[in-house]
């Protein structure tokens, strides 16, 4: 019970943070004609053993592609801009590099939206794009990533043949695990907003 409490006043808090507090204000079309700029970059709030946080910052038409979080929790509220981001369920069994899954949504997130949630068995798989512009989302992870206790990130494609019309979801699809994509990668920037002491 503790937990789920706990979960829903997070929620509840990280909802009501904005790109201000953190001291980030959003990007013009300008940063994003840096050429040998990364797609996406990373500001490193805090690490603990139980949790990580930081925020995501995406140029325009920047997508962090389809990716697992296996064994962890997680919470992303929007910043500024606007991401779609495409969940999934990872099923069994999976059949060496390919898998099937479980494709639950594809949804607009803005700064008016509460925070996108996913859990060890739901919605663990999911696909990030900036809509329209650049865009930024604070990231809560716990625990977080650690390769020496089986929770390494894994990149994945849709195996599907693409349609004039995506079909409706939810809906059972197989993916294959891929390396992470050439034109992806994601640098670091300096963090600007208020200290975090634990």
């Amino acid at each position: 019970p503790a937990f789920g409490e706990n979960l829903h006043r997070l929620q509840q808090l990280l909802d009501e943070v904005r790109a201000e507090d953190l001291h980030l204000a959003p990007r013009g079309p300008a940063a994003a004609a840096a050429g040998a700029a990364p797609p996406v970059s990373y500001m490193h709030i805090c690490e603990t053993e139980s949790f990580s946080m930081g925020v995501f910052l995406l140029r325009g038409g920047a997508c962090i592609p389809l990716h697992d979080h296996p064994g962890m929790n997680g919470m992303l509220k929007v910043l500024y801009g606007t991401l779609r981001i495409a969940c999934m369920d990872a099923l069994p069994p999976a059949a060496g590099p390919r898998r099937r899954a479980l494709f639950r949504s594809r949804q607009l997130y803005t700064p008016a939206s509460p925070p996108c949630l996913l859990a060890p068995h739901t919605d663990n798989l999911h696909q990030i794009d900036a809509v329209d512009g650049p865009a930024a989302f604070l990231d809560i992870l716990a625990p977080p990533y650690d390769p020496q206790h089986g929770r390494d990130c894994h990149y994945y494609r849709l195996l599907e043949a693409p349609g004039a019309e995506p079909p409706a979801l939810p809906r059972e699809v197989w993916l294959a695990e891929t390396p992470q994509a050439a034109d992806f990668w994601c640098g670091g920037e300096p963090y600007p907003g208020p200290r975090v002491c634990l």
